[in-house]
Formats: C-alpha cells, sequence, structure tokens
C-alpha cells in the first residue's frame, strides 16, 4: 500500500502558519516567510514555471524529494483557499498551472465539480471526511504514495487516527508567536515517530520521522 507522507515547514516555535490568515494573507502575518528556504531552491522555480534560476543544494534536494514518487495530494480547504461557505470560481492560490501535476483531493463542507487545471492537476472535492478522502487520493495514485499538503487541522485529523506513515518537517529560523500550531488536538500521536534524519542548513533544518510500527 502506498505511504501517506506529511511535508510541512514550522517556525521554531511550532507555527505553520502566522496569526490572522485571509484572503490577502493566507499564511497569516509573516507565515510567508517560513518558506523562503523552498521558495529560492531551483525545483521551486521548476514547479512554477520560472526558468532557470534558484540554489541547487542540500536544501533543493530536500524540496525535490518532496515530490518523488506522489501520486495524489489532499490538502484543506483553507489550503486551496476561496473563502468559507459556497463557492465560488476560486481556482487556487497557484495560478493556471498549479505545481502538483497530479490530482488533489480537497476536504471541505460544500460540494463542487471537479476543476481540471494545466500541468496535469485536477483538484477533486470531498465532502465524505478525511477517510473516504484518502480512499480516492490512493486509488489515483496507483501505488505511488499521498502526500497531505496541509494545513494544520488537516495534518492533525490524519495524525490523531494513526493514518500517517511519514512526516518530514522543515523548522525555519523564524518566531512567528502564534498562530496554527501543528501538533495541538493530536492526542500525542506524534509520539509513535522515531527520527531517522536530519539535515541542517543555513536556511531551515529538515527532520524526517516515522512510524515506528513496533510501539
Amino acid at each position: 500500500m502506498s505511504a501517506l507522507r506529511v511535508n510541512i515547514t514550522m517556525s521554531v516555535d511550532g507555527y505553520v502558519a502566522g496569526p490572522h490568515q485571509s484572503l490577502d494573507q493566507p499564511l497569516g502575518i509573516g507565515g510567508e516567510t517560513l518558506h523562503n528556504w523552498m521558495v529560492n531552491t531551483r525545483t521551486f522555480h521548476q514547479l512554477h514555471g520560472q526558468d532557470g534560476g534558484g540554489e541547487t543544494g542540500p536544501d533543493d534536494s530536500i524540496a525535490a524529494e518532496m515530490f518523488e514518487n506522489v501520486g495524489a495530494t489532499i490538502m484543506g480547504r483553507h489550503m486551496f483557499g476561496g473563502g468559507e461557505g459556497a463557492w465560488s470560481d476560486w481556482k487556487g492560490w497557484w495560478g493556471e498551472n498549479p505545481p502538483y501535476h497530479s490530482p488533489v483531493f480537497v476536504l471541505t463542507h460544500h460540494p463542487r465539480e471537479p476543476l481540471g487545471m494545466q500541468g496535469g492537476t485536477t483538484f477533486h472535492f470531498v465532502t465524505e471526511g478525511i477517510h473516504t478522502a484518502l480512499e480516492r487520493a490512493r486509488d489515483a495514485a496507483a501505488g505511488k504514495d499521498v502526500h497531505i499538503g496541509g494545513g494544520a487541522e488537516v495534518v492533525q485529523q490524519y495524525l490523531k487516527t494513526g493514518l500517517i506513515d511519514e512526516m518530514d518537517l522543515h523548522i525555519s529560523p523564524l518566531l512567528l508567536g502564534s498562530g496554527a500550531r501543528l501538533f495541538d488536538e493530536t492526542g500525542g500521536r506524534q509520539t509513535e515517530f522515531e527520527c531517522i534524519r536530519v539535515i541542517s542548513t543555513p536556511a531551515a533544518r529538515h527532520y524526517k520521522y516515522r512510524r515506528n510500527v513496533t510501539r
């Protein structure tokens, strides 16, 4: 069975988004700065259709690894964006060619027809909960891994139910003070994971955790 993986960046004080998230500031005040380690990489430039540029090195290798063997992605309504309530014609934050290039399953309370985009990304809107989203994502991934794109509440739901196999946590040297914390409301299930790799760079420290099935 394909693995369910998390890749998420957080501040030193444990926040994956800053305070006061909104349509204008989807990651909250200061939240976008968390991802500077990735934005500057060659992989990020390539994923967003930018010809040339971007830095190589350990951060770039980690960024490229995030997308290896990924056949589908799950994310929450807030990560996809578009505000609350019934859907408008919102198509996401990423323009006409999102960086996923595979099926994406958006958890929501409001039905919507699938949204096909350029580059092979199709957004599917799932109203039946996290288990249905995972089942559909695994079917679409066809043996490849499923990636949880965020946000914090979605990761917490999957973590609390014991469904996550691997977590890659990228710690930015930033203090946000408040916002969305990753490990709230998890029932302590993160203690079932063991750290199998640490890579430190000037931009971030990258931790890879794998669920210890013997615990």
